[in-house]
Formats: structure tokens, sequence, C-alpha cells
């Protein structure tokens, strides 16, 4: 059974085939997949396969994406979850978009911090890792705020509009969060 996780502000839940629309407004705003690796979708069905790709990975316990959603109003703004996710030897990587128009408002944090919990709890992660590009400067910053440790730099790691990009490789373990509480 999917879990759904809610917090102050936000509801995160399963993605559903209504979700497409606003994944593929997620994902079709170059803004958006500018640090993703990812092209700008360019029709709802690529939005359609995203959610059934997110359906088969929980379903196969390699991954699990929320939908986060604002309560009260049933529209997702973005998506968070594990990518990678290896339970034999209890780590995942994390991963996250949200629309421009709910940049800057906390909601990545609010979520972020939700889904943390989760891994180390609920599902028995002792290491949460991140694959950021080195330009994108939201993200590293909020990385660093809420205590992942820079490892180093995946020299051409991810490929964006044709071009190989470097990427900080990022983690923050279980044992950190008891000395960060």
């Amino acid at each position: 059974m999917f879990p759904n996780l809610e917090t102050e502000r936000l509801v995160l839940r399963e993605l559903t085939q209504a979700d497409a629309e606003r994944i593929f407004a997620c994902f079709s705003n170059e803004d958006v997949t500018r640090y993703y690796g990812l092209e700008p979708f360019v029709e709802l069905k690529q939005a359609e396969n995203l959610v059934n790709l997110f359906s088969k990975s929980f379903a196969d316990k390699r991954g699990i994406r929320w939908g986060i959603e604002r309560k009260g109003t049933k529209e997702i703004i973005g998506t968070i979850g594990f990518n990678v996710w290896s339970p034999a030897h209890k780590r995942a990587e994390i991963g996250y978009e949200i629309h421009p128009d709910y940049w800057r408002k906390g909601y990545t944090l609010e979520a972020l911090t939700k889904v943390m919990s989760y891994g180390f709890e609920s599902m028995g992660l002792t290491r949460i890792g991140a694959v950021v590009f080195l330009e994108n400067e939201a993200s590293n910053n909020l990385l660093n705020k809420i205590g992942f440790q820079k490892e180093g730099i995946l020299r051409d790691y991810m490929y964006q509009n044709g071009k190989a990009h470097d990427a900080f490789m990022y983690s923050i373990l279980k044992k950190d969060l008891n000395v960060l509480l």
C-alpha cells in the first residue's frame, strides 16, 4: 500500500493519471528541467508515461515518488521521492522538482524533511544520496542547509541538451540526523 504523508501545508500522495496534466506543466517547463538531466516534455503522453514509470518503480521496490499537493487544492505542484532504492544496502537517492509558481515558499524544504524522515524511520535507510548539477544553486543551497554533505564531483555525469554536465554527489546518513536534531 502506498504511504501518504502529511506536513503542515502539504499532502504527499501517490500519483495517478489524473495528475498527468500537472506533471506535464512541471516537466514541460524549461526552468524545471534545466538541471534535471531530462529534456522538456512536449506532449502529455510523456507525463502519463512518467506516472506509469513511478508506479512500476514502487511496485518493483526500486523507488517511491510522491505527488506534492498543497492541502485543500487536490492539485500537485511537483513530485519528490527516492530513486535507485536498494533495500539490501539501506540506501536511496532523493530527487524532487516543483513548478516555478511555488518556488521560494518553503514547500521543497517541508516535503524534503518529511520524506527524509520517512526514509530513515519507515524504510530503514541509513543513507540518502542526492545528485545535483553544479549550477543548480537552489538545490545545492537547500541540501547544505539541511545537513547533506558534499562528497565530491561526478564528472560528465548527466546530459542536458546534448551536453555532458558535472554533478555534485551529496549524502546524509541516519546517524548525521541524530547529531543535527
